[in-house]
């Protein structure tokens, strides 16, 4: 078995779309149709709008957390950071967790996708 897809909801339609046609173009995710990404190997995205009245993400509440990316290096992390900043978006710093490199882009909901470099010796969770 393999991931195949997620279904993220949104509170506000425009702000995530400004958020997302930013970043998923700038790491290899192509749009078919709107509110549909994918990284032509097989994961798709699906946005949809949230139902009224419930609540939007919660950093430490359960469910998602955030999800992650591997990077080829520390510099395309800095790249990707850089292009995003250049972008428009909000961009937290660069955190190092033992040696790797990490970067922890909030959606407008708050849902976080991390986009991290790993050096060797280094694993990728736990």
């Amino acid at each position: 078995m393999r991931l195949d897809h997620l279904t993220i909801l949104y509170t506000d339609r425009a702000a995530s779309e400004r958020h997302y046609d930013l970043l998923l173009p700038m790491i290899g995710f192509s749009s078919p149709k709107p509110g549909i990404w994918t990284d032509g190997d097989g994961f798709w995205l699906q946005f949809m709008q949230a139902e009224v009245g419930t609540a939007p993400y919660e950093r430490y509440g359960a469910g998602l957390n955030h999800w992650g990316f591997a990077m080829d290096s520390a510099q395309a992390v800095e790249d990707l950071r850089q292009a995003l900043i250049e972008g428009g978006l909000d961009v937290q710093p660069i955190q190092d967790l033992g040696g790797a490199k990490a970067l922890f882009i909030p959606d407008p909901d708050g849902l976080r996708a991390e986009f991290t470099w790993y050096p060797e010796g280094v694993d990728t969770v736990g």
